[in-house]
Parts: structure tokens; C-alpha cells; sequence
């Protein structure tokens, strides 16, 4: 059952993303200005639900809440051949968890995968499969807005860095896990995410779907 928080910012969404449809297909000019207010009313609830001043979601206006649909990330399940999965440590809630992150118009899934996977850690691999596709809503998120959450089985090509990572200031620390000896202090967001990745891994190459 949700929290009444979690149920504000479930509806906050929901008005986001029809004010933000209806805005690609306004019909009259009122029908503009009433899917603005619709936006404006979308981000207070937002701002009551997080506890944020609605001041400070004034900047994801443009970015989050003008556009339909819910957003799409991407994570890289890297394990290696004994068995290791890579997580980082994030520094801004210094949970550990799967490199990734939203990913952006013009690239595919993977390569996006791909991408934040190199500039968190500076470790290049290859996507070899689809682990699945979970919704945050279902998968410990603490983020107000819905995301697609793709999970890619990756494999590393190197052992080591072959660069230094440019996202460098978004990682405490990196290191490899064994499924056993998992961190106890894993983003609740992953939880549920990494066994599914060692499934596949194991080689059940089911994709997992809500």
C-alpha cells in the first residue's frame, strides 16, 4: 500500500504527463493555457508530496515535466567471468548500485547504457542481453517521477580502467561483489534488480517485465 506522499506524487505525475501530451496537441489556445496550469498544479503537488519548495523544481520544468510519458534509464549489470558484479557507491545517498542513468534522445538503449557505464567508471564493455524492464513505481525508487528502468547484462572487455571517469564526482567508490557477498547497504532501487541480473547471467535469458 502507498504512503499518502507516494500517492500525491503518483497523481502529480500522472497530471504531468497529460498536461505535457496535451501540449504537443493543443487544439485552441485555451486548451494551452489550461494544460499549463494543469503543469503548475502538477509540480505543486510535487513539491507538497516531496517536501521540496516549489521553487526548487522550477529548473525540471523545461526537462521533466514538459514532457509526456514516463522516463527511461538505463543500467549496466557488469559481471565478470568468476562470478563479480560491479556496483559503484553513489555519493549523493552513499548507497551502492549498478552504474547508469537516464538516457538521452539519439542513442540506443545500450550504447546509453554504455555511455554512463564508462563515465561513472571508466571500465569499457559489451552489452551482450536484456536483463529486463522494471517500473520504479514497483522497485524501491525513492524518485517522485515514474520511471522505465532498462537492465543490460554487460561484459567487461578490460580488467581495468582504460579511462578516467568523467562522472568521476558521482561515485565514492567502486569495487566487485560476488552474489554472496553483496554490500548490506545497496539502494533500495537495486534490490530487487540485481538477482535478476545474476539470473540471466546464469543463463535464463528470459527478460524480466512488469
Amino acid at each position: 500500500m502507498m504512503l499518502p506522499a507516494e500517492q500525491i506524487a503518483l497523481w502529480a505525475d500522472k497530471l504531468r504527463d497529460i498536461s505535457a501530451t496535451s501540449l504537443m496537441f493543443p487544439s485552441t489556445i485555451y486548451d494551452n493555457e489550461r494544460s499549463i496550469k494543469i503543469q503548475e498544479i502538477s509540480m505543486s503537488m510535487m513539491a507538497f508530496a516531496t517536501g521540496n519548495n516549489l521553487s526548487q523544481l522550477q529548473p525540471l520544468q523545461a526537462n521533466f515535466f514538459s514532457r509526456p510519458t514516463p522516463l527511461v534509464s538505463g543500467d549496466a549489470a557488469v559481471i565478470d567471468t568468476s562470478g563479480r558484479i560491479l556496483l559503484i557507491q553513489r555519493s549523493d545517498n552513499k548507497l551502492w548500485a549498478m552504474p547508469g542513468g537516464f538516457l538521452e534522445v539519439g542513442e540506443s538503449p545500450s550504447v546509453g547504457v554504455l555511455r554512463e557505464l564508462l563515465e561513472e567508471t571508466g571500465l569499457v564493455c559489451k552489452a551482450r542481453t536484456l536483463v529486463g524492464v522494471f517500473d520504479s513505481l514497483y522497485t524501491g525508487s525513492s524518485y517522485p517521477l515514474q520511471i522505465f528502468q532498462l537492465v543490460f547484462l554487460c561484459e567487461p572487455l578490460t580488467d581495468e580502467n582504460v579511462v578516467i571517469p568523467s562522472h568521476k564526482l558521482e561515485t565514492l567508490d567502486i569495487q566487485w561483489f560476488s552474489e554472496q557477498s553483496l554490500p548490506s547497504n545497496i539502494d533500495p532501487n537495486h534490490v530487487s534488480r540485481i538477482p535478476e541480473a545474476f539470473r540471466v547471467w546464469r543463463g535464463d535469458f528470459q527478460p524480466y517485465f512488469d
